[in-house]
């Protein structure tokens, strides 16, 4: 095997670095770029290429690296925008286990190169996207890659031109759903080979073994006795099927959800039933509301209600919230049950009379005036890290540490704001060291298996790692399930001991024989989906409980924890207004599919992600709208108007062969990325199969054939029968991720109920002569003018950093300033890239943010105004030492409050949006998108600081 590379050529140097990294042992020759290696094809560009020992030549860049990797995904091979770039970086920085460099950090290095060395050269991206910058320096200074530099004398291609985000989607746009007229004027078309689709379709590589395989399977036909499992209710597991029970964490009842409270537990376990049950496996997904505890009586005293009308109004919320969102639990239920108290108090009474259990005492605040002891969140005071006045007893909002209520510098009682007292209270605690070597074996099994993610084997590891110690079940509440213990009976269980036995009493109030999912582990797979903050508590705590217990509990199996998903880079905070929840998304009158679409392809699987709605506006234009929208479109509409909706015989040739191989090829990379549950790159393979649609259409050009004589018309009518097939694919495929598309695009398919499951390859879906329905548009474009009055409406009151506070912290953050402003005023004396200048300017406001109110000035405006005077020279004599000058309204303002300041600022930066919009003469809707945000937030100012309508400037009345 030989792989032929040339030193001027990003692709070489990339696949250079693959060959080491896979272990291939392909010999490596440095030729021109115009080096011939085969003779025959005398017009296609032959380096980079891999000679393989069987004289298979390949000679394109994404053929190659799936050869050489199974591990990267083939969504990734077209070339991704910044913003897909910016949703793949992990946290850690580079793609490979333990930060190492990997196949999917070359292949995204490739890609995005020459615009990032663009982008370098400028400053401007590296000022927007600091972790994409690291990440790219980080891969460009491996080891093996300067390695690989050496060896092959790389000399790096000249900088190519700096695409905006808006370029992809505006170049996708001509491809958007056809219109009649379109298609007419593509009819008259000759028919000619289309470079790209050639490239990326019949170039791809498929081997014979796959051509032939794929025949093979298409020609059976579908498979017999694969049919729909009909749902019946209640489920029960059945003895030698796959019985799937999955559940996911109970979201708490005292708020309604946001995004990353969706994405990172409902919608992944919505996801995987939903998969499952495409399957033909039998599955019960279980959850509902987390009900007990301190934050509901909280919430209920902060809305002046009873803890029991907080979770009946909550629990309604969240589940209409889950039912907008298409969650398909088969039961979504509530911990405030009579079967959660008899099911934690038996468990509690096995566990302790196993001897599992230990009393501690423990010092704690006590309220004389409300007679009680006071819970962490009951108690408010002085953060002892930060000196924070407003820190709650269990961790601080301002520098996110944890506290232990005693901690706390001059506590208040948040009911009476009386000062607590520290008195002893005797608690029940269970005895994890005695439970840890269990622990232990099962956590390192199911991270052998990879049944826990490695988010998951992370946390439970560091748990480990430093020795499990006994952990408190009881709590002096009055709300939550009562320790049946005599000497107990005035405390409530810990919620983190009582909630997860919530899944099995929401399962016992769905059906009387619940321990037939929950005492029968040798039958039973148990799936649980949460946020990674819970992990902990699942794997270590749950499952000790259940072992001490003693009474053949199904244990947890697989367990995903999921990294943080925030809001345009800051957390969600429904007290601040800053992120989208549950409730809002249903007044955006965007569909729920697209919100889904989005949310799982930037699943937060290995490293925390970022909602924007830029992100979410290019993903439904770009990825819908002209990728999978763009298809079934062309495809079902010309069968309805060239073939009466009726799908013609199918005749394959060598060219569909491949197609079918190549399709399979994505329909592997599908399952198995959802064996692994890594939804997101599921998705992705949908994505990839409906692109080579596009291209396959687009090779054929059917619109030419069916003009032509009756063996081009037959052909078309075979193109398009296949290409029908492929639609009816997708429909199923897309099933887990977007229901509702789904279910439409089978109506217009009108696709048999009996041909909805998973089939192992693609295969004919559509008998000839089947009648399809009527095809119409599945999506509609977000335009530029929505997506800004998004962001506005949800961007929060203040998503700042918190303002400095020491003399210290202060004059270093002047001097931040000064050296900022002045970075501002030489790329403005330079004239350099609005965008550059922007960044700054944007970096520079946020700096002035930081200072204290007092130091916080509105920016002066000097145009038609006189100059002051010195101090030294203004009129009337200084007031007598000591005493303050009090000078009149109508001479000083009054002094700027920290809020007027911000919004000041928040004004000056809406403004030069707006300025640079009319400057590059951008459409009038998005201008008066943002004109209209720039006005609201002037008449969020104080009356006298508005500025009152007058005539233009310069100009005399």
């Amino acid at each position: 095997m030989i792989l032929y590379v040339t030193k001027d050529c990003d692709e070489s140097l990339a696949l250079l670095v693959l060959s080491k990294l896979s272990g291939s042992k392909a010999e490596v020759k440095v030729v021109p770029s115009d080096f011939k290696v085969v003779s025959y094809l005398k017009s296609t560009k032959q380096v980079p290429s891999i000679l393989l020992d069987s004289g298979d030549l390949l000679f394109t860049f994404e053929a190659i690296v799936l050869y050489l990797s199974d591990s990267v995904s083939p969504y990734l091979l077209s070339t991704p925008s910044i913003e897909e770039l910016n949703r793949y970086i992990p946290s850690r920085s580079l793609f490979g286990e333990n930060e190492t460099l990997s196949p999917t950090d070359m292949v995204l290095w490739t890609k995005l190169g020459g615009a990032l060395r663009s982008c370098k050269a400028s400053g401007a991206f590296y000022s927007q996207c600091p972790r994409v910058a690291f990440w790219f320096e980080k891969v460009s200074g491996d080891a093996s890659v300067t390695a690989a530099i050496k060896q092959l004398g790389y000399v790096p291609p000249k900088n190519a031109p700096v695409k905006p985000a808006t370029t992809e989607s505006k170049a996708q746009g001509k491809q958007q759903q056809q219109k009649p007229q379109k298609q007419q004027q593509q009819k008259k078309e000759a028919k000619k080979p289309v470079a790209d689709a050639v490239e990326n379709f019949l170039q791809q590589m498929v081997t014979a073994e796959q051509k032939s395989a794929g025949l093979k399977k298409w020609t059976e036909g579908y498979p017999t006795g694969n049919v729909s499992r009909q749902e019946v209710h209640p489920k029960v597991p059945i003895p030698g099927q796959k019985n799937n029970l999955i559940t996911s964490a109970l979201p708490y009842v005292n708020n309604v959800p946001h995004l990353g409270n969706i994405i990172g537990a409902v919608l992944s376990g919505d996801c995987y039933a939903r998969y499952c049950r495409l399957k033909g496996e039998n599955t019960l997904y279980i959850c509902g509301t987390d009900e007990y505890g301190t934050a509901t009586e909280t919430k209920a005293l902060a809305e002046g209600l009873t803890p029991k009308q907080i979770c009946d109004k909550y629990n309604q919320l969240h589940a209409q919230v889950y039912q907008w969102f298409n969650i398909s639990f088969d039961y979504f239920g509530r911990t405030t049950t009579s079967q959660q108290t008899e099911i934690a108090q038996d468990i509690f009474w096995k566990v302790h009379n196993n001897g599992f259990t230990v009393e501690q005492t423990v010092e704690q605040l006590y309220c004389n005036a409300c007679k009680k002891f006071l819970a962490d969140r009951f108690v408010e005071g002085t953060c002892p890290f930060c000196g924070y006045e407003d820190a709650r007893g269990d961790q601080c909002d301002k520098c996110s540490k944890l506290i232990n209520p005693v901690e706390l510098k001059d506590p208040k009682c948040k009911v009476c704001s009386a000062s607590p007292t520290v008195k002893t209270s005797k608690h029940m605690f269970l005895d994890l060291p005695k439970l840890e070597e269990k622990i232990a074996e099962l956590s390192r099994e199911r991270e052998s298996s990879k049944s826990y993610n490695p988010t998951a084997c992370a946390i439970t590891n560091s748990w480990l790692k430093t020795g499990l110690k006994p952990r408190c079940i009881t709590r002096d509440l009055k709300w939550g399930t009562p320790v049946p213990h005599p000497e107990f009976k005035d405390k409530v269980f810990y919620v983190w001991f009582d909630a997860p036995i919530g899944y099995i009493s929401i399962t016992a109030n769905y059906m009387k024989d619940w321990e037939l999912w929950w005492k029968n582990p040798e039958q039973v797979t148990l799936t649980q989906f949460m946020a990674k903050d819970n992990v902990p508590f699942h794997t270590v705590v749950f499952p000790a409980s259940l072992i001490a217990a003693q009474d053949n509990y199904t244990m947890v199996n697989v367990l995903d924890g999921i990294e943080y998903l925030q809001y345009e880079g800051m957390k969600f905070s429904k007290s601040r207004g800053t992120g989208v929840f549950g409730d809002q998304c249903i007044e955006t009158n965007i569909p729920c599919d697209i919100f889904r679409c989005y949310l799982l392809l930037n699943r937060p699987e290995t490293s925390d992600t970022n909602f924007t709605w830029d992100g979410l506006a290019q993903t439904n234009n770009n990825i819908l709208l002209n990728n999978l929208g763009n298809f079934t479109l062309r495809a079902l509409t010309f069968c309805r108007n060239s073939f009466g909706s009726e799908i013609s015989k199918i005749s394959l040739n060598s060219e569909d062969e491949h197609f079918i191989a190549l399709v399979n090829t994505h329909l592997a990379a599908y399952y198995k990325h959802f064996e692994a549950r890594l939804f997101s790159r599921a998705f992705e393979s949908v994505f990839s199969i409906s692109k080579i649609g596009n291209q396959y259409l687009q090779y054929n050009q059917p619109w030419v054939l069916a003009k032509g004589n009756e063996v081009d018309k037959a052909r078309a009518g075979s193109v398009i029968a296949l290409a029908s097939n492929l639609a009816a694919l997708l429909s199923v495929t897309l099933s887990p991720f977007m229901p509702t598309i789904s279910k439409i695009l089978q109506e217009q398919l009108a696709l048999p109920e009996d041909r909805k499951q998973f089939t192992d390859t693609f295969v004919p879906l559509l008998k000839t002569g089947h009648k399809i329905g009527t095809p119409f548009p599945l999506f509609s474009k977000i335009e530029d003018a929505r997506v800004a009055e998004l962001r506005s409406k949800f961007c929060g009151s203040d998503g700042s950093a918190a303002p400095a506070t020491t003399p210290g912290d202060i004059a270093a953050l002047q001097a931040e300033i000064e050296k900022q402003g002045g970075k501002v005023r030489e790329l403005k004396a330079a004239k350099a890239d609005p965008a550059a200048i922007k960044a700054e300017v944007a970096k520079l406001l946020e700096l002035k943010k930081q200072l204290p109110a007092e130091l916080q000035q509105p920016a002066p405006s000097n145009k038609n105004k006189k100059k002051s005077p010195p101090a030294a020279q203004k009129k009337g004599p200084s007031p007598p030492a000591g005493q303050k000058n009090n000078p009149t309204p109508a001479t000083t303002p009054a002094p700027v409050s920290a809020d007027v300041a911000a919004l000041q600022k928040e004004i000056e930066v809406q403004g030069l949006k707006v300025r640079e919009l009319k400057a590059a003469k951008a459409d009038k809707a998005t201008i008066d998108a943002e004109v209209k945000v720039l006005l609201a937030l002037k008449g969020k100012l104080p009356a006298e600081l508005q500025q009152q309508p007058g005539g233009k400037k310069g100009k005399k009345k």
